[in-house]
């Protein structure tokens, strides 16, 4: 009977020690993962807080090279057009002397002209001087004549002198100026290569700044992102993490995060995937193999079109590698060569390209507390789309504002899509009657 009595008193005992215990281990743990996370947020905010320094300094470092590579810019510019002006003062001068050149020639021609009259004249006043005059006399008959045609030779031959005389004197200047447009010349050309020296140098230090500023961006967008990443790890620990439940929790989320309203976010929710019920049909392979078809119609100048394809197309299989998707997740289809050329591929509820969706993914990162966006995801996706359109300048309701933001987010302007959003913007309520 005792024992019975003390096996009761032991098994009390312990129904009041164990949860008392229990209840003392885990408010020791939950003491713990406290201090611990309190620790990691103090650990990350300070990391945070190194990493916008050094980003700083960064952007500051990026200005400074900015303005230095517009000042090679500019000494580039006006080097080159000092080139140019001194390549046409060549050209003008080498017109000139070829100019002078033909000028000679034709001098020449006609001193050989006046040579030979001048030949054929002195060879008749010599004929004429070595008559006996009354020959002459009898020949003309008249002493007058004889006078007057010594008188007219020695006038004529005094004229040709003086042409002959001026053709030299002219010849000689001529040369003289083609002497002095020669030194010219190379005086011009001594400044064209000096120029174009300059011009070698102003450019190699060009190609050196635009790599400083090339890697300083690489450390840029390095810092951004390791940012972006620390932030979600911090809304993470503190709770600011989230994942919406519904359409409506995503767009009130992101209106709050950005300040475009909720109506604009839900105009372009509608016209571009009908509220993230339509976010593709055809897999990548698919839209390669049309768009490639439909490029190939239009010659080489599409080059870039593709290049542009396939890098979209190597990112999209990267982001969805990450996010465990297959490549077979689908997208939105290419349209067909008859509405206009471009490509298919755009992801997701924001139905945003590859190549962009990894330009906001940073900022969609830093919002939403999640490492990998993935504009598959409810939260995601509507936040990129709210980014998107706050920077479009959507931060009104104002149909100039919608307007803008539609020929932004699509690229060109087309009225039904424009209208649409108009439309759902000041009528969303009717999408939950």
């Amino acid at each position: 009977m005792q024992k019975g009595k003390r096996k009761l008193a032991l098994v009390l005992v312990w129904a009041l020690v164990v949860p008392v215990f229990l209840a003392g281990q885990i408010s020791f743990w939950q003491s713990v993962t406290k201090k611990v996370e309190a620790q990691d947020v103090a650990d990350i905010q300070d990391t945070i807080s190194d990493k916008e320094k050094e980003l700083a300094k960064r952007l500051k470092l990026d200005a400074v090279y900015n303005k230095n590579l517009g000042q090679l810019n500019q000494a580039v510019s006006t080097t080159q057009k000092v080139i140019n002006t001194t390549k046409s003062v060549i050209v003008e001068t080498d017109q000139t002397i070829s100019r002078k050149e033909q000028e000679i020639k034709n001098l020449s021609d006609q001193i050989i002209l006046q040579q030979q009259l001048l030949r054929d004249l002195i060879q008749q006043s010599y004929y004429v001087q070595n008559q006996p005059m009354l020959n002459l006399v009898f020949l003309d008959g008249s002493f007058a004549d004889l006078f007057s045609g010594s008188q007219h030779l020695t006038s004529l031959d005094e004229k040709i002198l003086a042409i002959v005389v001026e053709i030299k004197n002219k010849k000689d200047q001529i040369n003289g100026d083609k002497v002095e447009l020669a030194k010219k010349k190379e005086a011009h050309l001594e400044v064209l290569a000096s120029k174009t020296e300059q011009k070698q140098e102003l450019v190699a230090q060009q190609v050196d700044v635009q790599g400083d500023i090339e890697d300083n961006n690489a450390i840029i967008a390095k810092l951004k992102k390791q940012l972006a990443e620390l932030q979600g790890d911090l809304n993470t620990l503190t709770g600011k993490s989230y994942n919406a439940r519904d359409i409506r929790q995503a767009v009130e989320d992101a209106s709050g995060e950005t300040g475009v309203p909720q109506g604009v976010l839900y105009g372009f929710l509608k016209m571009e995937t009908n509220l993230g019920a339509n976010t593709g049909q055809c897999t990548y392979a698919e839209v390669e193999k049309v768009s490639v078809a439909n490029y190939k119609k239009y010659g080489s100048k599409y080059k870039a079109s593709i290049a542009l394809l396939y890098k979209r197309q190597a990112l999209f299989y990267t982001l969805v590698d990450d996010l465990g998707y297959g490549k077979n997740k689908k997208v939105s289809c290419t349209p067909s060569a008859k509405n206009y050329i471009g490509q298919g591929g755009a992801m997701g509820i924001p139905q945003f390209m590859s190549d962009i969706w990894s330009s906001y993914s940073a900022q969609i990162t830093s919002a939403t507390g999640h490492k990998t966006p993935d504009p598959w995801n409810l939260t995601d996706g509507v936040m990129g789309m709210a980014i998107k359109l706050k920077r479009a300048g959507a931060t009104s309701s104002s149909t100039t504002a919608i307007k803008k933001a539609s020929i932004n987010y699509l690229g060109t302007f087309n009225n039904n899509y424009y209208s649409g959003i108009v439309y759902w913007s000041k009528n969303y309520k009717l999408l939950f009657e």
